[in-house]
């Protein structure tokens, strides 16, 4: 059975580019029917928050986005402490007692002569009497994964083949001087406890891949049983820097939390985040009815842009398709059925639905029109009777154009900008009856003066 797992660290809220991981993967897995482990990587108590945890679980939830199963790093200490012992046994770790200030100075010499400053190993030719006298004087070994000299081959479901050298890496940290594991080791160790079979993530963590396939080797687990796929890089595609638009912050610091707040509605957003991988055209949908279509390999190797215009135009799609129960008890108080058949056509946002409802139901203040004074008072003029029904604006409008001359545009555009204050918008045969003949002979009257 396919086993995947996304692997959020509830550092701060969640960003659409972990979106995009965790929907990829829910995505893959549903369509082969397989199973998601979510995975919190709090081992750092430091830097990790529960309060975070909960967030991104929300924002999984809003998404459609669920999983089998949830692991906590910070509650399986002791299986990172077997498998770093067993690392020591082995011969494949060794203790470094070098600081961050030595290592960067030893760089930057190899750097001015044109060397490479891969790590140099130096700590291997330490002796038990310079280790002891290191202790000896307060100092804490950290830890290194001392690599072979292998070629790693490996295929990627999205990237095709790829290699990495492992002479060409430096040795990576493993184990922290506190004792703590390093992500790296404690997300091998669990991926082998828990049978992972897939391992589907962004591109920027692709260059861990050789090393995470020996460390499986090396623990005694079988890494031909893992695919990869790492997802190409998702970036700003707004020339301007990603400002066009209440949904166009860089993509790294866009938060879901931010996109609902303006009102992108999660059908919007998942249709967005996994269009290229899904065959024919992706409407707004629940990730779940996308499975059945989706496939790692459409996506590409190419860098796909963050888009906020594209965006916002499925945010439109997914407006026009929701029904009044989908919407009801986040429109404004009193805001009834036919009132949203009547604006969700014209919404990029539900938040605009708001001032939609002034329009109809609330005071507004239009825009004095004087060059269309003598138009709007013969507008009041003829304002048919109540009641008023589907008919009335067709009614009205056809009483204008015999009395003014006008064509339907000269008639709608000075029309709607006294009745609603916007130069477009829903449709006035839709509104005119929510407004009522009170609030329009008013408006009409405002606009004139």
């Amino acid at each position: 059975m396919i086993r995947v797992r996304f692997a959020p660290t509830p550092s701060g809220h969640m960003f659409v580019s972990s979106a995009r991981v965790a929907l990829a993967n829910f995505l893959h897995v549903r369509r082969h029917g397989g199973q998601m482990l979510l995975r919190l990587d709090d081992v750092d108590a430091e830097r990790t928050k529960p309060i975070y945890a909960e967030s991104m679980m929300q924002d999984l939830r809003w998404l459609g986005i669920g999983w089998d199963e949830c692991i906590r790093q910070s509650e399986r200490m002791p299986l990172y402490e077997n498998a770093i012992e067993r690392l020591k046994q082995s011969g494949r770790l060794y203790p470094c007692f070098e600081s961050q200030e030595e290592l960067r100075a030893k760089q930057d010499y190899r750097r001015k002569r044109g060397q490479s400053t891969i790590y140099d190993r130096a700590m291997l030719q330490l002796t038990p009497e310079q280790r002891a006298a290191a202790e000896a004087g307060g100092k804490v070994p950290y830890w290194r994964f001392r690599l072979s000299a292998r070629i790693l081959e490996w295929p990627d479901l999205i990237m095709g083949k790829r290699q990495a050298k492992l002479p060409s890496v430096s040795d990576p940290v493993l184990v922290h001087a506190d004792g703590k594991p390093a992500p790296l080791l404690a997300s091998v160790v669990d991926d082998i406890d828990t049978g992972i079979t897939h391992i589907i993530r962004a591109d920027d963590n692709a260059a861990n891949t050789g090393i995470q396939i020996e460390l499986f080797e090396v623990l005694g687990a079988n890494a031909s049983r893992l695919t990869f796929a790492h997802l190409p890089p998702m970036g700003d595609a707004s020339r301007d820097g990603g400002s066009r638009g209440r949904a166009g912050r860089r993509v790294g610091s866009l938060s879901l939390r931010s996109l609902r707040g303006d009102g992108i509605e999660a059908t919007a957003l998942v249709a967005y985040l996994a269009a290229g991988g899904v065959s024919g055209a992706c409407e707004p949908a629940p990730a779940l009815d996308l499975a059945p279509r989706f496939s790692l390999a459409r996506l590409g190797k190419a860098g796909s842009g963050f888009d906020p215009i594209a965006l916002m135009a499925m945010n439109r799609r997914a407006l026009r398709g929701m029904d009044f129960a989908a919407v009801a008890d986040r429109l404004p108080n009193g805001a009834t059925e036919t009132f949203w058949l009547a604006i969700r056509g014209s919404l990029d946002l539900l938040t605009e639905a708001r001032g939609w409802w002034d329009v109809v139901a609330g005071t507004i203040v239009p825009p004095v029109m004087e060059q269309e004074r003598d138009f709007l008072v013969s507008a009041e003029t003829l304002l048919p009777p109540e009641p008023w029904n589907g008919t009335v604006w067709q009614t009205w409008v056809q009483a204008l154009a015999e009395a003014s001359g006008r064509d339907l545009d000269t008639i709608v555009v000075p029309l709607q900008l006294a009745l609603t204050g916007e130069d477009h918008g829903p449709d006035l045969a839709d509104l005119l009856p929510l407004i009522g003949r009170n609030r329009t002979a008013n408006r009409l009257r405002v606009a004139m003066s």
